[in-house]
């Protein structure tokens, strides 16, 4: 199968890639590079795999691309609440238009499977789990744009995922993410003062989102048309929660709350995943093992300069 993974080379990316080259298929990945990564140098040696320095806002190009291609990936984005922030338009661009663009340009005989995020769900209920139909309320302009493309590709019945906060190692590392971040800081500085510790999340480790891809790919004609929660079911926690996890593997990780401040962030939900469960999908990677994960990687990882910021 030949196909197009536009922002290969990021987070998701670079663990999904090497994923589908190793069953077989022609892998093209479209990536502007952004944070000048080398994330993909390791699959160069294989003749299956073609890399494009380009941006998923260059219509032509993206056109060419989406032509040759059975399934589409497009995980380009400019990810997290405070880069989208600060570049509205840009990933208005990005987030957004280019995947409205892709939805336009594809064939009905193509695969598209879109990563939305289940930060849409903004604030939810206390002990309500969160579900596919569930309202969308996204709190930020990231939420927000990753909600509008969703929206759009469905109504083109192609298939979504709403990933939970991923979490683990990957050639594109990233520390800005919860249980990076925190894992990282227990480690280097010992401790760490959080705000509005009861907000919860859902999490997922990297290897199970860009598993949950080759899922849906085998599974796309009984999934398509329906967004998909992705996460571990075990672990809706809490900010404070998720600091206990990392202290039995971290003892003298200390934490705090800060009884002033506010966290920019204003997510707070739990999220059932029941519904891609059900078509046979598991995560095979439950969170202690991704937080020994991480504690190997950080002896390598000295510096944070790993971060969408």
């Amino acid at each position: 199968m030949k196909i197009l993974v536009t922002g290969g080379a990021g987070y998701i990316g670079s663990i999904l890639v090497p994923k589908l080259l190793g069953e077989g298929h022609e892998v093209t990945v479209l990536d502007n590079f952004l944070y000048q990564q080398t994330s993909l140098l390791d699959c160069c040696c294989n003749p299956r795999l073609t890399i494009i320095r380009g941006d998923v806002r260059d219509a032509r190009l993206l056109g060419e691309l989406v032509k040759k291609a059975d399934a589409i990936l497009p995980l380009a984005c400019l990810t997290g609440a405070p880069l989208c922030a600060r570049e509205p338009i840009m990933a208005t661009a990005v987030n957004r238009d280019a995947i409205k663009a892709i939805a336009d340009m594809k064939s009905p005989s193509q695969m598209l499977i879109y990563p939305c995020t289940n930060s849409g769900y903004g604030i939810g209920q206390e002990g309500i789990e969160c579900d596919e139909e569930t309202p969308l309320r996204p709190v930020s302009l990231y939420g927000q744009l990753k909600v509008e493309a969703e929206s759009y590709v469905l109504e083109r019945g192609c298939l979504t995922f709403r990933f939970a906060t991923v979490f683990g190692t990957s050639p594109r590392m990233r520390l800005d993410l919860l249980v990076n971040d925190f894992t990282y800081r227990a480690v280097n500085d010992g401790f760490v003062v959080l705000f509005e510790a009861h907000f919860k999340r859902n999490y997922l480790h990297v290897q199970d989102a860009a598993a949950a891809f080759m899922h849906a790919m085998k599974n796309y004609d009984k999934m398509k048309g329906r967004p998909y929660n992705v996460g571990l079911s075990e672990a809706n926690l809490s900010k404070w929660e998720l600091c206990q996890a990392i202290q039995r593997h971290v003892p003298r990780f200390t934490f705090l709350i800060s009884e002033v401040g506010k966290d920019p962030d204003q997510r707070n939900y739990i999220v059932s995943n029941a519904r891609i469960e059900a078509t046979g999908f598991k995560p095979a990677v439950g969170l202690d093992d991704g937080l020994r994960e991480l504690l190997k990687a950080y002896q390598v990882i000295r510096r944070n300069q790993f971060s969408n910021v």
